[in-house]
């Protein structure tokens, strides 16, 4: 009779039945690389990640499954431990620790409100590591594929201790307007005093164009005081880059490391998974933070 987990291994896996829109392996990313042009990744709301792992008690730093607006059903092998973060997915458990019995299936449908939910398993999703990361880089091209149908995810061993936590009362991403914070850039100079007026007086909306590289931005052109090109410069996740065009673009986990727009502002690291969560549609407002003042 199959327990559901590989004869020779001892492996618990999940069965990939549908990987909805985009589900993509994340961990904490590929750290202090940028100098080598390979950016961090990793989970772009990285305080769900971190909440999910806690969870079901895995070690800081475990891969979970990051899903993109639901439609991802698996199928369990084995008995499993999960806990979901991030976009609640009604009629199922969140912020809180379930179990899946062999041979049933979870399907995400999509969120209530919010974009990216996070699936940790107890023990792990065990992936091949590139550069110190198992993480999807969309950008690079760099880590696991995004999953397909009848893909089969190994599960870790789980670890001997267990949280004594089961249910977290943490926000939930919000489906409405959203204010969020930013500092000056090393560009700041390279806007218009209407230029900033705009982009600290209007709002603007979330394109369908965004990923997990970067949310464009729909709302007035930024007007720029300079008309001349830059020579390329360090990126880093958070900065809002000017194109010719005035329309913004903030970056998330996926940027590039580096770029040839300016960038007048940077979104503050507290306020950056919340725009990981931003869909399409949602408008944004920026405001700066009092202690750039």
């Amino acid at each position: 009779m199959s327990t559901g987990r590989d004869a020779a291994t001892d492996v618990a896996t999940l069965t990939v039945v549908e990987p909805g829109p985009l589900t993509t392996l994340q961990d904490a990313g590929r750290l202090g690389l940028a100098s080598l042009g390979i950016g961090r990744s990793g989970a772009c709301d990285r305080e769900s990640y971190r909440l999910a792992n806690r969870l079901v008690g895995n070690e800081p730093g475990e891969v979970v499954l990051e899903v993109t607006f639901g439609g991802l059903e698996v199928r369990a092998d084995a008995d499993v431990v999960l806990a979901l973060t991030g976009a609640r997915c009604p009629g199922l458990p969140h912020d809180a620790v379930f179990s899946m019995s062999r041979g049933s299936t979870l399907r995400l449908p999509p969120p209530v409100s919010g974009l990216r939910t996070y699936v940790a398993v107890r023990g792990g999703i065990d992936a091949p590591e590139v550069l110190g990361s198992c993480s999807t880089d969309l950008l690079a091209g760099l880590g696991p594929k995004a999953l397909a149908a009848g893909d089969a995810l190994s599960v870790g061993p789980a670890p001997k201790a267990f949280p004594n936590v089961d249910v977290a009362p943490v926000a939930e991403p919000t489906a409405g307007d959203v204010t969020v914070s930013v500092m000056r850039g090393p560009r700041d100079d390279w806007l218009t005093d209407q230029g900033w007026a705009a982009l600290l007086g209007e709002w603007y909306a979330v394109t369908s164009e965004s990923n997990r590289i970067g949310i464009r931005l729909d709302g007035p052109a930024l007007e720029r005081a300079k008309d001349e090109e830059l020579r390329s410069e360090g990126m880093a996740r958070g900065a809002l880059q000017v194109p010719p065009a005035g329309k913004p673009v903030l970056f998330l986990a996926d940027h590039p490391v580096t770029g040839g727009y300016p960038v007048p502002a940077y979104v503050l690291e507290e306020d950056l998974d919340m725009c990981a969560q931003l869909c399409p549609g949602q408008r944004v407002r920026f405001r700066l933070s009092p202690s750039a003042l």
